[in-house]
């Protein structure tokens, strides 16, 4: 049915790209550098037109009539020409545009947009020079992204003002993109779907975000991938692993093609923490991204993206010690068994796009995601809880003296998921005069496969522990006679089929009122969702408002928000049993940010300084349980919570030539499950602090240094199995990180090398990396260990890593 409705469009579009027979003017304006410049405005007398994003025009001329036609850009310095075509002629015209000595004016004028939308915008070049673990986009979003936050560095997922990782939409071409199910912590991962070497322009949104964009509560992450203009080669090579890109264009320039390989090896990570191991990570991932060029109005591009995550872990031991001086406790722990876990994932989507005329566009995407996963494990810990002797002037100092806690725990799981989510989406998007309408409507189809066999078995000192809501027993003292019972134990066989039908309608205006220059942005969203029996129906209204004053300051005011709504996907449809609960409701927050950007001059250099406050109040919340990444929610609206904070970010030339940026937040977040009273959430971090510096030598210029430093209050430190969260409210530790980067540039775009053997390539350099330069302990969660003679729950910390040293050469053909 897709397919065919598909093909009926691409024929219509073809169709009529051959009913014209009028005089024709076509071509590509660029710049002198090559680049093709859109936003060109080509008219004579009172006819005109624009060229699209990749700089191409098309315009109608009378027959047997010489015309004077101007290609005007605010940018750019007016060109003129004068045409005769004769009847039916098409004539293919290229202009090159020479920039205008002074255009600082304009292109500040016009970078405004995102502002009053609340966008920021980041350069790829800083997410590519970016020290860090996983050097993603969303690593970088961690540092620079307002309210943004992780306290795991093996992950790329991350938490925005108060929400959880899968509160966050996130899109590659307009498509939106989704992260494994069954994924328990940040080692597993391996690789974001991002690949930031495809990457053209990055788009991020705090909160407060347009009705065009999808259904969830914090944040959105637009990325756009580039066509590629020339051949080109690049490649990177680590001790974590390797990537390459390749570029391709045909001669006529009508088709691109885009493809990059991405290899990843956790070993040197895992190997910096606490528990002894043998590890055999692969990460593998392979996107391609093709476009073509039909006829001047038609255009179809194909992405898709093909990766396998395999997993296989081996503890042996574990040594960690805790407590305070007063009370120092060891945790020692040696393991039997593995962990065999496999991550299969593949995508593609389909798009093609109809610029009926230079008012209308009609896009129809089609696209579908397939994800496997199995989770195996068999891991037997046996433990002892002890304190280690505190005497600095006896032979065993630091040694355990005697235990008090001893056990054992066997965890057993066989998991398999099977996800196959698939969607057709058309989109018209519609300018007239400083008016701009934007409608879209959305199927999509979920097919959610997941067979759970999970259950644990804890024994203290020859005695197994039986979970609290069975019959207790007096062992040691009088014998028990039942069945053995695990402690924990979940089986289940879920199948869903959800059907959703979702829908915007959006309207923007630049205006002025005096001399001011005003934003406005209403919009409605509509979501259904069909899951068996159940059938639900939510609406978001949201709606933005900037003014830029015309004041000799570069100031700008915005507020914005509505009520965003996040229905259930399967994650919080299945409850900490195992089982669907169909009747889950969307959660629903009524979110108001404001905000302002302020661009101004410092030691004769640019700098912007960005504010923004918010509130939420939420409702129909899901409350979850956070160990590591893996979010376990109770699948059940018992609860309504609220977030509140605000935002500082500034950045600039604070070296010049270079650009750094520095980021503080502030927030409170609790919530209120089954009227027991407010609890902080497991995402309240009430401060961070972020810092993404880059610096060179001023004698030795191709000398580089890219450093980021992140501190973060400690979160909740979450709370035993079967536990009531109200009593463990002790936070974990705060976390504290300095990565580091020195990198020599032998050659790029700004630096050409003598040296005869760099003459084949565009890039050249070569450089170190610590991770973690001070070696910092930071906590993840904790582990509960039970003293079987107080019967007390010791929460032990999971760390992560320590002080690592990585090399890494970058090269472009």
């Amino acid at each position: 049915m897709i397919k065919k409705l598909v093909v009926n469009f691409l024929l219509l579009f073809i169709s009529t790209s051959f009913l014209a027979q009028t005089a024709t003017i076509k071509g590509v304006v660029k710049n002198v550098s090559g680049k093709n410049i859109s936003n060109v405005s080509i008219h004579y007398l009172d006819t005109g037109s624009t060229t699209n994003s990749n700089g191409f025009y098309s315009i109608q001329l009378p027959e047997n009539k010489q015309v004077t036609i101007l290609f005007k850009h605010v940018s750019y310095v007016t060109v003129t020409k004068k045409i005769t075509l004769k009847n039916n002629e098409t004539k293919n015209l290229d202009i090159i545009l020479n920039p205008k000595v002074q255009t600082i004016e304009e292109v500040q004028v016009k970078s405004h947009k995102n502002e009053a939308e609340g966008i920021t915008g980041v350069k790829v070049e800083t997410i590519q020079n970016l020290s860090s673990v996983n050097a993603s986009i969303e690593s970088t979003l961690k540092i620079i992204g307002l309210g943004t936050s992780s306290d795991n560095e093996l992950s790329t997922q991350y938490k925005v003002r108060g929400g959880n990782y899968d509160e966050n939409l996130v899109y590659v071409n307009g498509i939106e993109v989704y992260r494994p199910f069954l994924v328990r912590s940040g080692q597993q991962e391996g690789l974001s779907f991002v690949n930031v070497d495809m990457t053209q322009n990055v788009k991020f949104s705090s909160g407060g975000f347009q009705a065009k964009y999808g259904d969830k509560l914090s944040s959105v992450l637009d990325i756009t991938y580039r066509k590629p203009t020339e051949f080109g080669v690049k490649a990177e090579l680590s001790l974590l692993g390797a990537s390459a890109t390749v570029d391709g264009i045909t001669k006529n320039k009508k088709t691109t093609a885009l493809l990059g390989m991405r290899y990843r090896d956790n070993s040197l990570l895992i190997e910096s923490k606490d528990t002894d191991i043998n590890y055999k990570p692969r990460f593998i991932d392979i996107q391609s991204y093709f476009t073509h060029q039909i006829n001047p109005k038609l255009s179809i591009d194909f992405l898709g993206t093909f990766s396998i995550n395999d997993y296989n872990y081996v503890p042996t031991s574990r040594r960690t010690k805790f407590g305070s001086v007063q009370e120092p406790l060891e945790l020692i722990v040696y393991y039997n068994g593995q962990e065999d876990d496999q991550y299969f994932t593949a995508f593609g989507a389909l798009n093609a796009k109809y610029e009926i005329n230079e008012l209308w566009n009609f896009t129809i995407t089609s696209s579908v995601f397939n994800t496997q996963e199995e989770e195996f494990f068999d891991i037997e810990a046996l433990y002892a809880l002890g304190a280690p002797d505190p005497d600095a002037g006896t032979e065993e100092y630091g040694e355990t003296e005697f235990a008090e806690g001893i056990g054992s725990n066997l965890i057993h799981a066989r998991n398999e998921l099977d996800a196959l989510i698939g969607n057709i989406q058309a989109k018209v998007s519609f300018q007239k005069d400083k008016n701009h309408f934007n409608f879209g409507i959305k199927y999509q189809l979920e097919n959610i496969k997941n067979r759970l066999v999970e259950w644990e078995v804890i024994d203290s000192a020859g005695f197994s522990i039986r979970p609290p809501d069975h019959i207790p027993n007096e062992q040691p003292y009088e014998a028990f006679e039942g069945p053995i019972v695990p402690y924990q134990n979940l089986r289940a066989s879920n199948s869903t089929d959800v059907q959703r039908f979702t829908a915007f309608a959006q309207w923007n205006r630049k205006g002025e009122w005096k001399e001011h220059q005003i934003w406005t942005s209403i919009g409605l969203r509509a979501h259904q969702w069909n899951l068996n029996t159940t059938n639900q129906v939510i609406f978001s209204p949201r709606v933005q408002f900037a003014l830029k004053p015309d004041w000799d300051k570069d100031v700008l005011f915005r507020i914005s928000g509505g009520r965003y709504v996040q229905p259930p996907f399967y994650k919080e449809l299945r409850g900490s049993d195992g089982l669907v609960n169909e009747a889950v409701e969307a959660q629903k927050s009524i979110h108001i940010v404001l905000g302002t950007d302020y661009s101004f001059k410092m030691w004769d250099r640019p700098f912007k300084l960005v504010a923004e406050a918010y509130y939420k109040h939420i409702t129909d919340v899901n409350p979850y349980t956070l160990d590591n990444v893996r979010l376990c929610y109770a699948a059940d609206n018992n609860a309504e919570a609220y977030a509140t904070g605000f935002d500082l970010r500034i950045n600039g030339e604070f070296v010049p030539g270079t650009e750094s940026w520095f980021s503080f937040s502030y927030l409170d977040t609790k919530e209120n499950i089954d009227n027991q009273g407010y609890i902080p959430r497991p995402s309240d971090q009430r401060l961070k602090f972020s810092l993404l510096f880059q610096d060179y030598v001023p004698s030795i210029p191709q000398l580089k240094m890219y450093m980021n430093l992140v501190y973060n209050t400690g979160v909740p430190g979450g709370s035993p199995t079967y536990a009531n969260p109200y009593d463990f409210q002790a936070r974990l530790g705060d976390y504290k990180r300095v990565d580091l980067g020195i990198f020599y540039i032998f050659k790029d775009a700004s630096k050409q090398a003598k040296q005869t053997w760099l003459a084949p390539f565009k890039e050249f350099s070569v450089g170190g990396e610590i991770f973690n330069m001070f070696d910092m302990q930071n906590a993840i969660t904790n582990t509960w260990v039970r003293d079987v003679y107080s019967k007390r729950m010791y929460g032990v910390k999971n760390y992560m890593t320590g002080r690592i040293f990585n090399v890494k050469l970058k090269v472009a053909l």
